[in-house]
């Protein structure tokens, strides 16, 4: 079923509960904006959050603390630190705008990945957003830093409700940029009311401040009345497929090349695919895909129906086998030559904290601990009260803890061991300590930890040089931060909130029929 929109309009619930369309964003004959003389003014704001709908954790302004959580002027000096979507946005103000645009900061607020964003804060949030562009005499175009798969407690799309809202309040002709991760799940009420959506082209992401940086030329140029960006979105009936989902590797470099070539040809200005996050329990969840011209819908149509039938093509490519802890463990002990010339790298795909998961499973310790303590590994695990027990004992003493299962009671189980501290630290995860069980290194904080870089473990004086093992809680990141020590990467399976296997979460809410869950010939 197929939408046409000329306007933006509110949606009633019927059609936010249709699965599939393909929305037009902006007319083929509206004229250029007016690029009179003067100064423009383009407000911008990032609010990220990732959702697993599964995890009985909220996610509170505590977590954006431990991440960012700036306001206004403060905003540009963390963005141009941080170099990543913000700073691309900059950059694009400065070589783009060419001292036309002023660019009017208001917020950066990111968290690690968890379960929904507590509902007050979100509020709160929104609430400081709207307030900016509404309280700003001059707004001339908006830019919004998102990930596209925030939750919060209570409701559906709060990305669609932001990105609408704020369409409200600086009306209908005011540009608005996104910018999206690329695993968002576009909805029908975001490609309505944003003009211009921009997603990374690569997975692992590497190009958060290339992203940022065309969508900001972008919303520049229409600002400026030098284009008239006409955007289609498709929402496809595809839940998961083709494969790893790796930019570089087949079969979605055939994808992401199309997309490269395709965005060289003339008048067309942006291509995005979005494969999307699939631990949302929501009812638009879905792929899709985005194309923008400069003027012409037919164009943003073919191109947009094209990544569609090609991500349409590969469904069926499986995902990538992986082992139980225990076999993980039996491996990494025969690959001797491989650990003695580097360390072998456990993905826990089963609680996976990029995915938002809460960080505390202990399927692999267990096996750790049971079947390879002789080898030297590190895992990290988050438990608030074995830290705060360990706290209170000294460097060197020896200790018996109880952790895990505290927070996923269904797919976790608790685990009993003793080790002897350590380390006790203070970290961006909170209190955070080791404790060593001959060669198993249990970093325990109160905060989860992706163990995204080396430099997580580094920070507490461990080499990732002498680790035999090292298990890292994020499925995309580490395959390329941690090339240089890598020598095999084993995906850990167990029972956990971020199974990759579809049939195996427990979704309440997402459409239907969908693939692989139904059976349809079709994804539109």
């Amino acid at each position: 079923m197929k939408f046409k929109t000329a306007i933006r309009s509110n949606l009633s619930l019927f059609v936010i509960a249709v699965l599939t369309f393909s929305v037009v964003s902006g007319c083929s004959d509206k004229k250029p904006r007016d690029s009179s003389t003067g100064q423009k003014v383009i407000l911008y704001a990032e609010f990220m959050h990732e959702v697993n709908s599964f995890s009985p954790v909220i996610t509170t302004e505590l977590n954006f603390k431990a991440d960012h959580l700036i306001f206004g002027e403060d905003v540009p000096a963390s963005a141009i630190e941080e170099d990543k979507q913000l700073a691309g946005f900059l950059s694009a103000v400065e070589k783009s705008g060419r001292g036309n645009i002023k660019a009017v900061p208001i917020l950066q607020a990111k968290s690690m990945s968890g379960g929904p964003v507590d509902s007050l804060f979100y509020a709160k949030i929104r609430k400081l957003i709207l307030k900016a562009a509404g309280s700003q005499q001059q707004v001339d175009g908006v830019y919004l830093s998102l990930h596209g798969a925030m939750g919060v407690q209570g409701m559906f799309d709060p990305e669609g409700d932001l990105i609408t809202s704020l369409r409200e309040v600086v009306g209908p002709d005011v540009p608005i940029a996104v910018t999206f991760d690329l695993h968002a799940n576009v909805t029908k009420r975001r490609a309505e009311n944003a003009d211009i959506i921009v997603g990374y082209h690569t997975n692992p992401h590497r190009d958060h401040f290339k992203t940022a940086f065309k969508a900001g030329d972008l919303l520049i140029r229409t600002v400026l009345g030098e284009i008239v960006p006409v955007m289609i979105v498709n929402k496809m009936k595809l839940l998961k497929g083709g494969g790893i989902n790796i930019d570089f590797l087949p079969p979605f470099r055939k994808i992401f090349a199309s997309m490269k070539k395709m965005e060289k040809q003339s008048d067309v200005l942006s291509v995005s695919f979005f494969p999307v996050h699939i631990w949302i329990d929501e009812p638009e969840l879905g792929y899709s895909t985005v194309a923008i011209t400069n003027g012409k819908a037919d164009l943003s149509r073919k191109r947009a129906d094209e990544i569609s039938e090609m991500a349409w093509a590969v469904r069926d490519v499986p995902q990538p086998e992986g082992n139980t802890p225990e076999e993980a463990v039996a491996m990494a002990r025969d690959k001797k030559v491989a650990r003695a010339l580097g360390t072998l790298v456990f993905c826990d795909v089963s609680d996976a904290v990029g995915t938002g998961t809460p960080g505390e499973s202990t399927w692999i310790l267990k096996a750790l601990v049971e079947n390879g303590s002789e080898m030297t590994s590190y895992i990290t695990l988050r438990d608030e009260a074995a830290v705060r027990k360990v706290w209170n004992s000294g460097v060197g003493d020896e200790v018996t803890l109880t952790v895990g299962g505290k927070i996923d009671t269904v797919y976790n189980q608790s685990f009993t061991c003793t080790g002897i501290v350590t380390l006790k630290q203070e970290t961006s995860f909170g209190k955070t300590v080791i404790v060593k069980h001959n060669g198993v290194h249990l970093i325990l904080s109160e905060l989860p930890m992706a163990s995204r870089t080396p430099a997580d473990f580094k920070d507490l004086g461990l080499s990732i040089w002498k680790a035999d093992i090292v298990v890292v809680k994020n499925l995309f990141p580490f395959r390329y931060n941690y090339l240089l020590y890598n020598r095999k990467t084993v995906n850990v399976i167990s029972p956990g909130l971020s199974s990759t296997d579809p049939f195996a979460l427990n979704y309440k809410n997402i459409p239907r029929p969908i693939y692989p869950l139904d059976k349809i010939d079709s994804w539109r």
